[in-house]
């Protein structure tokens, strides 16, 4: 299978490591990069649950992807989880808008699978690990400084960048605010024409009156008891 331009380091670290003969080396734990310049170096794997040590991968042991497992050629490099915990990273940085206040959390990132070179990052409110989040959009032109655990960026508040990925949360209120609309515009119809209908009724009933006494004022001669009597032979 040929590998994907561009992919989510989230992605990435989804697969299981498959190697020669069949040797499962377990998920993608976090990624190995170098902030500085916006790119990742590799990846590393954790074999098991109750292992300690880890499994470090270059990008270009990357063979091919299939389905949930991607394929690598070669040996990792052993190392442990303190060692690691060590590199430099901005997966989990605060995002510091120009005020000084964090805004959100860097999530996520794109980044070209052959250079390894990062095109954005992925912005979250707050707990990257919150299932459905939002993700915001960061290009690295927007970044003004990093330091480990900190990203300083141009933006005011997160309104300021693109959104990439809406949360449940968010798409339900939205749908709920469509629906809330759509009703008020069908009680404003709902309105307008019972107001119409309401005018039409009361011209109706005028002109019904107008006539009804037109009816009973047409210009007639009054005649008298003595001239009824004249006029009528039985009487």
């Amino acid at each position: 299978m040929k590998l994907p331009k561009e992919i989510l380091l989230s992605e990435l670290l989804n697969y299981s490591v498959k190697g020669d003969m069949i040797l499962n080396y377990g998920n993608g734990e976090n990624v190995w990069m170098h902030p500085p310049v916006h790119r990742i170096l590799g990846w590393y794997s954790r074999p098991s649950n109750f292992d300690l040590k880890r499994n470090v991968w270059r990008l270009n042991q990357i063979t091919q992807i299939i389905d949930n497992e991607i394929y690598v050629k070669g040996d990792p490099a052993i190392s442990d989880l303190p060692t690691l915990n060590r590199f430099p990273t901005l997966i989990q940085a605060n995002l510091i808008n120009v005020k000084g206040s964090k805004i959100g959390v860097i999530s996520d990132f794109l980044f070209e699978m052959k250079t390894g070179i990062i095109k954005y990052y992925l912005v979250s409110r707050s707990n990257i690990k919150i299932p459905g989040s939002s993700r915001w959009k960061l290009n690295i032109e927007n970044i003004n400084d990093q330091q480990p655990g900190l990203v300083f960026c141009e933006s005011n508040s997160l309104d300021d960048l693109s959104l990439i990925k809406s949360s449940i949360k968010n798409e339900f209120m939205q749908k709920g605010k469509k629906i809330i609309d759509k009703f008020d515009d069908m009680k404003k119809i709902a309105s307008n024409r019972l107001e119409e209908w309401l005018e039409e009724d009361e011209d109706i009933s005028k002109n019904a009156d107008f006539k009804h006494k037109s009816f009973y004022n047409e210009d007639r001669t009054a005649m008298s008891f003595s001239e009824k009597k004249e006029d009528d032979p039985w009487i």
